[in-house]
């Protein structure tokens, strides 16, 4: 008789259980009914929602909220709370709440029960955001987009681990006096006015301290200003402020600058380095570009390029990024690179999240600013954006640019805790030069003579201080900006 072979039917694989310990929670509940003073301890970092068990993340939410009235939370006064909900019902009904109180040694493990609660509820959101991953990854639907997914699946990332690092948000009046206090001992060391990073330029430092931790600047000014150059000088000194004070053995939270994460929507790269690189050497970018330049300045050049590759500026000129993309794209800077300073350049190339054609720009704009000022908070240092100004700065005999000349929309102005402007009145002058044989010719030359090279920085919006001008030189040859001599300060400009 033939042998019947059986085919044995496949097994479904196993799917493992969440990270749980529903013992752990219950244990901390009977702690915390105990001694309610346990409470203090733990309700700043555990919440409700990192329960496993719903039921017992309802009875901590009852617990909060008696402690909070100060109201004693035990078994006896949280029983009327609990005696229609149909899932302590399943437990033996009301009387669960004084089975939970039965181990009183608890209470000596309550800070340990709350800790593990914590972490296992950070793996099971971990879980949740690679579950979503592989689920957007297998769909395969017209609206597919990779990129997207992985945008959002890094901004779910970096949601759980922010909340593993923090242990609640409200700081107490003793933890921010402390920060204040550092604050002051930065700028006492820096020489008396530099309490954020440094902006590479003396007048600007004095006037504002720096730029501060979790701070959206504007700055602001019309094409042919020097916006991208004004920024490029103050990324560049950032970034080599932090290398030379870690050279020096000062360490990161003591620093006067910071590593830099540089967002060019305007210009490549390679046009930036180029920048740079004329700054520090001193030769001509245009130049550079053509390559006029003599073997000395090529010399020049090398030994400027071998100073700088060591620096910690880092360069995305990735083109049409959205807000959403470039909050995680920063994101993931900070993460790899430990960056203290953003900069866009500029704000009105980057788009919002919606995609129709009629949507309102007023609006986009107004998500985007609002979304770089999120950023600033979320990641605690100070974002430099870019921005262009209205048309209506020209059609103006006062050049000067004011907070109404902000382009699309008021909410920059709102978002923003400080606002700059960039203005060179010679820039407007040139545009003006009569003939060589125009009567007006000499006094077009002689005020030309004074105002070539000056450039304003107008302070039009500060939080921490007041508003007015700083007085810089520009120098267009090669892009830089620095500090103008004492006698180009006018008191009432610094005021």
């Amino acid at each position: 008789m033939a042998e019947v072979v059986r085919i044995a039917e496949p097994v479904e694989p196993a799917v493992p259980s969440l990270p749980q310990n529903v013992e752990a929670e219950a244990a901390l509940l009977g702690a915390l009914m105990i001694d309610n003073r346990l409470v203090e301890d733990v309700q700043l970092k555990l919440k409700p929602h990192h329960f496993f068990e719903p039921l017992h993340g309802r009875i901590y939410e009852a617990v909060l909220r008696m402690t909070d009235n100060n109201r004693v939370a035990n078994p006896v006064t949280l029983r009327p709370l609990f005696e229609s909900d149909e899932s302590i019902k399943e437990v033996g009904g009301p009387a669960y709440l004084a089975q939970l109180t039965g181990s009183g040694a608890a209470v000596i493990g309550a800070r340990d029960f709350a800790q593990q609660i914590y972490d296992l509820a950070l793996l099971r959101a971990l879980v949740g955001v690679g579950r979503d991953l592989v689920e957007g990854a297998l769909d395969t639907s017209e609206d597919v987009a990779p990129l997207a997914q992985i945008e959002r699946a890094e901004s779910e990332l970096y949601k759980v681990a922010e909340e593993g690092g923090a242990e609640g948000k409200a700081k107490s009046f003793s933890d921010a006096t402390k920060e204040a206090l550092a604050m002051a001992e930065r700028a006492l060391n820096s020489g008396g006015h530099l309490s954020g990073i440094t902006s590479g330029l003396e007048g600007i430092n004095a006037k504002v301290g720096g730029l501060h931790k979790s701070d959206l600047i504007i700055l602001a000014g019309r094409p042919g200003m020097g916006k991208t150059s004004l920024a490029t000088n103050i990324a560049f000194a950032a970034a080599l402020r932090f290398a030379r004070d870690a050279a020096e053995g000062i360490e990161a939270a003591k620093s006067g600058g910071a590593p830099v994460a540089f967002f060019s929507l305007e210009m490549s790269s390679d046009q930036l380095a180029t920048r740079i690189l004329a700054e520090e050497s001193g030769i001509s970018s245009e130049n550079l570009r053509m390559g006029k330049i003599s073997q000395q300045e090529f010399r020049q050049l090398a030994r400027a390029a071998a100073e700088l590759q060591s620096l910690p500026l880092y360069i995305d000129d990735t083109p049409g990024l959205t807000i959403a993309a470039l909050r995680a794209r920063a994101r993931r800077l900070k993460r790899q690179k430990g960056i203290g300073l953003v900069v866009v350049d500029y704000l009105q190339l980057l788009q919002g999240s919606s995609r129709g054609s009629n949507d309102n720009r007023v609006q986009e704009i107004s998500e985007i600013s609002r979304g770089l000022k999120q950023l600033a908070k979320e990641l605690d240092l100070p974002v430099l954006a870019l921005s262009q100004l209205s048309r209506a700065v020209e059609q103006r005999e006062d050049k000067r640019p004011q907070l109404s000349d902000l382009r699309e929309s008021g909410s920059i102005e709102q978002d923003a805790d400080m606002v700059w402007f960039v203005y060179r009145g010679d820039y407007y002058l040139a545009a003006k030069k009569p003939d060589d044989d125009h009567p007006d010719i000499a006094q077009w030359r002689e005020e030309m003579d004074r105002i070539y090279g000056r450039a304003d920085l107008i302070v039009a919006k500060q939080r921490h201080g007041a508003t007015g001008t700083v007085r810089m030189k520009f120098d267009a040859r090669i892009t830089k900006f620095s500090d103008a001599a004492d006698d180009h300060y006018l008191p009432e400009m610094r005021s």
